[in-house]
């Protein structure tokens, strides 16, 4: 193994032991959610939802925890202005999500919940 990756493969190991040590930190505070929805006709959390907006344009977002945002995904945090706008609403309501180039509106057009 040469230098190079020697260096390589030690800065991995830091990066697995702190993504390890934060993960550990976070364990204790951690809650499964194991309850299923009062309803499958409103936005809980865990929801996948699809919108559509004033243009009929789609999009599909997944109300995740904090930890597990990813916006190439699609996921977003339950703590985001976006997923506290949907929360609790029902299928077919409008929603207005304040953002920094001004308000959106949104239609609900679906909400599905994985039931794996």
């Amino acid at each position: 193994m040469s230098a190079a990756q020697n260096i390589y493969r030690k800065k991995e190991l830091r990066e697995l032991d702190r993504r390890i040590r934060y993960l550990q930190k976070r364990l204790p505070d951690l809650k499964v959610v194991e309850q299923k929805p009062a309803s499958r006709e409103r936005v809980y959390f865990g929801a996948t939802v699809a919108l559509e907006d004033s243009d009929e344009k789609s999009v599909v977002y997944r109300i995740v925890g904090p930890d597990e945002f990813d916006h190439r995904e699609f996921y977003i945090s339950v703590d985001s202005p976006l997923a506290q706008s949907l929360l609790k609403r029902e299928l077919g309501e409008e929603v207005e999500v304040e953002v920094p180039r001004g308000r959106l509106v949104f239609l609900i057009a679906a909400i599905d919940y994985d039931d794996t």
